[in-house]
């Protein structure tokens, strides 16, 4: 049985081409990230699912950015989810029912994805509510970490219980820059002291995975949190976080400081990410699968391999006939978007 590799790969359409095959059954590849362009009906996302999972053994882990309000990519015959900024704001007038609506929307996120075969969701964003944000604005629950802590704590509790687990981002705080990382190269000049209320989601929850930030943050290191083993080393070390290090897409326009997409590869794996996405970017996958040739390292392989095994799903969703799923999506259906 073969170790996951450590890219997570796209494909082009809602059908794999024989490219597709021959890609994802490449050993350096792990994982597959699906976007809008890869969903038209839930048959249809249910065979491309099957089909992917039935290319390996152990079958490749299939992702998705699924949080609700921009960021959803599945949308006909999926509930439509709130910006997580939606329950910041219950929160701020009734925190139970704001800890209760975050479960129900984790539940319903995660038994409809598995209903169609996707095992994860990048999801929750934990960057705090600054403001001016170009980039995550209302996907951020509130500007108190407290509130941030409560209410991804309780949409992972609802995540869990529709059998998926979490993924924190992004690392170490995306929320006070203003640059959108999409497009530009963003630098966060505070002190680390002034970055403490961004980390403390971090250290207080019980994460299965982390998504590291293309930003600078000098106050460690002149590279961006996903070409940064100093940042990394920060997460795995004074956090003490031992889940998977995903980075955030290779392909975006904060990751050209470290060059084409082969030096960027080399430098997260080297920084000590463990999953590398190399998203939207077709040819620059068949760059980096004909030359990276990573040295053999058994032992980090198979950590590796067991923190992406504890992202596949552990037990069955709820289906979504159950009375639990039922009860969740009239709480969500009731949430203004």
């Amino acid at each position: 049985m073969s170790q996951p590799g450590p890219l997570m790969i796209d494909i082009a359409g809602t059908a794999l081409t024989d490219l597709d095959r021959e890609r994802l059954c490449h050993p350096l590849v792990g994982g597959v990230i699906l976007f809008s362009r890869n969903y038209e009906s839930r048959e249809q996302l249910t065979a491309l699912c099957a089909e992917i999972h039935a290319l390996r053994e152990p079958p490749l882990l299939i992702a998705v950015d699924h949080e609700g309000g921009r960021v959803q990519r599945f949308r006909e015959s999926f509930t439509r989810l709130p910006a997580m900024r939606t329950l910041g704001r219950r929160h701020d007038s009734d925190p139970s029912a704001a800890l209760a609506a975050a479960r129900a929307v984790g539940l319903v996120l995660a038994a409809e994805l598995r209903a169609g075969g996707v095992d994860f969701s990048f999801t929750p964003v934990l960057d705090l509510d600054y403001g001016p944000s170009r980039v995550i604005g209302d996907r951020a629950f509130h500007r108190d970490p407290a509130v941030v802590i409560a209410l991804a704590g309780a949409l992972g509790e609802g995540l869990r219980q529709g059998g998926m687990g979490t993924c924190g981002k992004h690392f170490p705080g995306h929320g006070y820059v203003i640059p959108d990382s999409h497009l530009e190269l963003p630098v966060d000049e505070r002190q680390l002291a002034a970055m403490q209320d961004d980390l403390e989601p971090y250290r207080r929850l019980p994460l299965d995975a982390v998504m590291a930030a293309h930003v600078i943050y000098p106050c460690l290191d002149c590279h961006t949190a996903v070409f940064s083993s100093q940042w990394i080393n920060y997460l795995r070390h004074d956090i003490g976080f031992d889940g998977v290090v995903f980075t955030d897409d290779l392909s975006m326009a904060g990751a050209g400081v470290a060059g084409d997409m082969l030096a960027r590869v080399q430098t997260a794996w080297a920084a000590g990410c463990d999953m590398l996405l190399v998203c939207n970017a077709p040819e620059a996958v068949g760059q980096v699968l004909e030359q990276w040739q990573p040295l053999p390292d058994l032992e980090r392989a198979r950590r590796i391999a067991r923190r992406i095994a504890r992202l596949l799903p552990q037990h069955p969703a709820p289906a979504l006939d159950s009375p639990a799923y039922r009860r969740a999506l009239d709480s969500v259906i009731g949430l203004e978007n």
